[in-house]
């Protein structure tokens, strides 16, 4: 690709927030000297500083070899020996820890149950022992389809502790999507639930369950835990009920040593086409770094009550809800529901009750919490958080500055981190203690991990100028393949620039070295010759008083290559109008550029997002093409989003 191709940067921020003084003092890393000592050691010899971060874990034997790379697969920690169940659990009982909350868990019809690490130590080994009853062995692959309980993380840790590998399915699917993924990593069991609850109704999981296992060949028994005490049918020799089985066992069940690059987990993501990639993570660098990064984005110390509002179904909640925080000793908070019920406050209600310090969530909730109003967060004592933090996309400065101010008060720093399924861990965000930070920047990159943008051809850009996020070497929590397809691994994310892994997602450093993501490259619009991200336009749109969201994609246009169309939805109680249409499009040449104005606006109630509240811009941009919505909506919240917005086409 020439160099007049790379993606422009319209966008510009010049907001800084230092550190608080009196957070820096006590935190883990506590200067941005100290940051760039560290950074700079870890570049130098990254094999010596992961080294030096897995020493901390317990391992039954250790390492010959740090790294073993044949690009694009990487081997960590060769020849090593560990259990991430041991390490979450096991190690901490020795230690003040034992009868410390693991897991603190608050239902949507407001039960709240508390987990201590001894408690939560018998739980696993007692459901790791069921696992062995019914033939499940190190190395079977086991599917888990649940609402957002503290049995889903017994489940995950069981069958890590004896080497299972284990698949989440979230627990909104639909049968054909768990029919996909179960057949594609051959399971041999599936773990679901009678039911959870969203929003105050009941979702029924077992029926889905049951409808999707007719097509399931390699299924040989399901395990229901009794979740909402619905009638649901249970088949003879097939289905089990989770109490009745743990009742049969005994609570000790010492943990196998697994060898590091034993695979942890399949989480399935969606393609452009029909078929789900199966993401594989193994043991020892996942854990490694999921650990690490825990500890220093979050400053995590072992008073903290630690809120992740994701749910487990997705990479956020593997990583940063089960494995990195257990492996830290945390006191995790889990909540199964919805944000908005019975009322809008409910996160800030759940925060001034349970006094949580850290809370980590997603752009998208947080607009909708803009949307919903600050009154909401206004009735509520939130003066127990220290750290705020965000993930999932990019976040427009101005729903970071609301962030800031409304939720934070102006003193709680905010981590914004970037990554992906796919790299398993956190690769850029600030350390609360040490990094100045900007509204709408992930900042630098984390110690250890090596990132550049660079142009099609691999040549690194100027600082301001847009062009391709890649990692230059690899890190310990890489997925290590696409499950059962090799090829597929390397077109996917080795193929497209030489030497490197592209994450797909196009970026730009700024001139202080902060970096910028810019979305998704597939979502770049070439506006007559000029590559625009749309992540900029999106956030210039957004900055907008009567702006609640919105998604920009591109359709083809005979004059200009590409024209811009945007999707916006309007704050509580307005209107949209044609008026309303021409002070956006202003708005948007005022702030960025007239380049970037939209050519269309549409005014929707709802963008269609998948549950883990990304949007699915793929699908807006078939409907702004007009062309048919093709490939994967199994991933899809609301469809009838999607058949709304086909109707306001027509």
């Amino acid at each position: 690709m020439s160099e007049s191709t790379a993606i422009e940067s319209v966008l510009s921020e010049e907001r800084v927030f230092p550190p608080p003084p009196e957070f820096a003092a006590h935190a883990h890393i506590k200067s941005f000297d100290e940051y760039e000592k560290l950074y700079a050691e870890a570049a130098a010899d990254p094999a010596a500083f992961w080294e030096r971060q897995a020493n901390e874990l317990h391992w039954f034997r250790k390492w010959d070899t740090v790294l073993e790379w044949k690009e694009p697969f990487a081997k960590w920690f060769v020849g090593g020996k560990l259990n991430i169940s041991y390490n979450c659990l096991d190690r901490h009982l020795n230690t003040a820890r034992k009868n410390k909350a693991a897991i603190i868990w608050e239902g949507e019809p407001g039960e709240i149950k508390t987990i201590t690490y001894l408690q939560l130590h018998q739980e696993v080994s007692r459901f790791a022992n069921v696992l062995k009853s019914l033939g499940v062995a190190t190395g079977d692959r086991v599917a888990l389809y649940m609402p957002l309980v503290p049995a889903l993380a017994v489940a995950m840790l069981a069958c890590a502790r004896i080497g299972a590998t284990h698949t989440v399915i979230f627990g909104g699917f639909s049968a054909d999507a768990i029919r996909d993924r179960v057949n594609d990593g051959q399971c041999k069991l599936i773990i679901t639930a009678d039911g959870g609850y969203r929003r105050g109704a009941e979702i029924k999981l077992k029926e889905v369950v049951d409808e999707a296992v007719e097509h399931c060949p390699t299924v040989k028994d399901v395990i229901v835990y009794r979740r909402t005490g619905s009638k649901v049918t249970m088949h003879p020799g097939r289905d089990h009920w989770w109490d009745e089985l743990t009742g049969t066992v005994d609570a000790n069940c010492p943990a196998e040593e697994l060898d590091a690059e034993h695979p942890l987990y399949i989480l399935y993501t969606s393609g452009t086409t029909g078929k789900p990639k199966g993401i594989l993570h193994t043991t020892g660098g996942y854990l490694t770094q999921v650990a690490y990064t825990t500890k220093i984005i979050f400053d995590l110390k072992d008073e903290d009550i630690y809120w992740c509002t994701a749910d487990i179904g997705w990479v956020t909640g593997h990583s940063y809800v089960v494995y990195g925080p257990l492996a830290n000793g945390a006191t995790v908070f889990m909540y199964e529901g919805a944000p908005n019920h019975p009322g809008p406050d409910r996160f800030w209600d759940i925060i001034e009750r349970h006094k949580i310090t850290i809370f980590y969530t997603a752009p998208t909730a947080i607009r909708a919490f803009i949307k919903w109003g600050e009154r909401h967060p206004l009735k509520h004592d939130l003066s127990s958080l220290r750290l705020l933090g965000t993930v999932g996309e990019p976040i427009n400065p101005e729903a970071w500055m609301w962030y800031h101010a409304v939720i934070g008060k102006r003193r709680c720093p905010i981590v914004d981190t970037w990554w992906q399924t796919e790299t398993g861990a956190a690769m850029i965000s600030p350390l609360p203690g040490a990094t100045p930070t900007v509204p709408g920047t992930a900042t630098r990159p984390l110690p250890g991990i090596i990132v550049d943008i660079v142009t099609k051809a691999g040549k690194p850009v100027e600082p301001g100028e847009g062009g391709y996020l890649v990692v230059k070497h690899p890190w310990p929590a890489m997925l290590r393949t696409l499950w059962g397809d090799d090829e597929r691994y390397r077109e996917a994310y080795w193929s497209e620039i030489p030497g490197m892994y592209f994450a797909g997602d196009g970026a730009r450093r700024d001139k202080h070295g902060n970096y910028w993501i810019m979305g998704r490259v597939d979502d770049v619009i070439n506006v007559s010759g000029h590559r625009l991200g749309t992540a900029e336009v999106e956030s210039a749109l957004v900055s907008h008083e009567a702006v609640a969201e919105a998604a920009v994609v591109g359709r083809p246009d005979e004059l200009k290559g590409q024209a811009i169309s945007a999707f916006v939805t309007l704050e509580g109680g307005r209107q949209g109008n044609d008026d309303l249409k021409d002070q956006l499009r202003a708005h948007v040449a005022h702030e960025i550029g007239s380049l970037a104005k939209p050519d269309d606006i549409r005014f929707t109630d709802a963008l269609p997002k998948t549950r883990s509240g990304k949007i699915m811009r793929r699908l807006l941009r078939e409907i702004a093409s007009g062309s048919t919505v093709a490939g994967d909506v199994t991933t899809l919240e609301d469809l009838s989003v999607l058949e709304k917005l086909r109707e306001d086409e027509e």
